[in-house]
């Protein structure tokens, strides 16, 4: 599966989770390693690295802002092998 169809089918997905979020792809040409997907709910947030698998290489500066905002709020990098963990992890965040 391509990162592309993992990230497509993952948006469906996290709508279904969380009815009424906000999910927004971000601009890798904006800043670069910024994670792949802003997930705004109620009062809260999350940013999601999507890779098609689980031994994909992470890009420059991907690591230190999954870190930095994980330190903010939630962030990991999430891929068909972890899927179902980090969704179960960010509807425990996600709690109010």
């Amino acid at each position: 599966m391509l990162e592309s169809q993992f990230q497509s089918k993952l948006i469906k997905k996290l709508k279904k989770i969380f009815p009424g979020c906000l999910v927004m792809k971000t601009d890798p040409t904006y800043i670069q390693g910024l994670p792949d997907l802003l997930i705004l709910f109620n009062d809260r947030w999350a940013v999601l690295e999507c890779k098609k698998s689980g031994t994909a290489s992470h890009r420059p500066n991907q690591d230190y802002y999954v870190d930095r905002m994980n330190e903010m709020s939630f962030a990991r990098f999430i891929y068909p092998e972890n899927e179902e963990e980090i969704l179960h992890d960010l509807q425990q965040a996600f709690k109010t």
